[in-house]
């Protein structure tokens, strides 16, 4: 009998012992009431407690968590159903508070949540609840986390996941923007056809000024061409006439010279001024506008002894 109440006590003793060591895991914190009352919080690690007298009454993890929201349906400010979910990304920073302040609390910021998307949604139209997302998001992760924290929560992170509008807004929706695609076609369309037509007239005008300028400069080379030819003309029978001058003047001298040292060759300047006297009549009836021309050749020695005359007088 005696080895039975030693057996008893050996087991109530091993019992104890066992129930008084805690061994919390990385990450997780404990708390510990004594006798229906809040004592301590362990940490990771080996802990001792009191056996039978200290309980432990909430274990969780301090490490960061997600929170699921559910979908749910919310009235934007133009009266437009839209189904609303999200998902929070939060953890414990007080565990006495956390299990001390609120009953459930995965349940606490779960209507928390919904009801501040809710109250968010309600402050925008459509159209701005598609392209306000991020600023959604910083609205909700302020407010959540002001409202959170009498709780010992921080919440690090809120992200909007679907915003899907009703079966018939999402039809009127599709009819808009195909509205608005024909639109911007129609425009796109009729201003690709504006910028080809100023382009095509750019071109023509740009081709008759280069058209215009090829020709001012051909006729500009054309009339240079004929004034440098005009020139040349003109210097050429200058030239021509200023050699007939010294050819004849040369002519002249060496009969003058002649003339003067032989007697024979007076004569032979009459025979030669005569048959210059033909010659001339004979060009003069040949030509268009013929003209009657009478001439006495019993002056021609007369003429040329005033010519040798005259000859000699320039010498002198």
């Amino acid at each position: 009998m005696e080895s039975f109440f030693a057996f008893i006590i050996i087991a109530l003793g091993g019992a104890g012992l066992a129930s008084s060591v805690k061994i919390v895991n990385q990450g997780n914190e404990v708390l510990v009431e004594r006798l229906g009352s809040y004592n301590k919080k362990l940490g990771p690690g080996l802990n001792i407690v009191v056996p039978f007298i200290d309980r432990v009454a909430f274990q969780e993890t301090i490490r960061e968590k997600v929170l699921d929201i559910p979908k749910q349906r919310c009235i934007t400010r133009d009266n437009v159903a839209i189904d609303v979910d999200a998902v929070v990304y939060w953890r414990i920073i007080d565990m006495e508070k956390a299990y001390y302040k609120v009953q459930d609390l995965q349940a606490a910021m779960v209507n928390l949540v919904l009801t501040q998307i809710r109250s968010e949604m309600g402050k925008l139209e459509l159209d701005d609840t598609f392209t306000a997302r991020s600023e959604v998001n910083e609205v909700l992760l302020r407010e959540l986390d002001i409202a959170t924290d009498p709780w010992g929560v921080k919440v690090t992170r809120v992200e909007l996941r679907d915003i899907v509008p009703s079966p018939a807004v999402q039809e009127s929706m599709e009819m808009q923007m195909s509205a608005e695609r024909r639109k911007r076609a129609a425009i796109l369309t009729s201003e690709g056809e504006r910028e080809a037509a100023v382009n095509a007239a750019r071109g023509r005008a740009d081709a008759q000024v280069l058209d215009a300028e090829a020709r001012q400069k051909s006729v500009i080379l054309q009339a240079e061409a004929e004034q440098k030819a005009a020139i040349l003309a003109a210097q050429a029978e200058r030239q021509t006439q200023v050699l007939k001058a010294q050819a004849t003047a040369e002519a002249i001298q060496i009969v003058t010279q002649a003339l003067k040292s032989d007697s024979r060759a007076l004569e032979a300047g009459q025979v030669l001024l005569a048959l210059n006297y033909l010659e001339m009549g004979n060009k003069i009836g040949t030509s268009e506008s013929s003209k009657v021309m009478f001439m006495d050749p019993k002056s021609i020695p007369a003429a040329l002894q005033g010519m040798l005359s005259m000859m000699d007088e320039s010498q002198k």
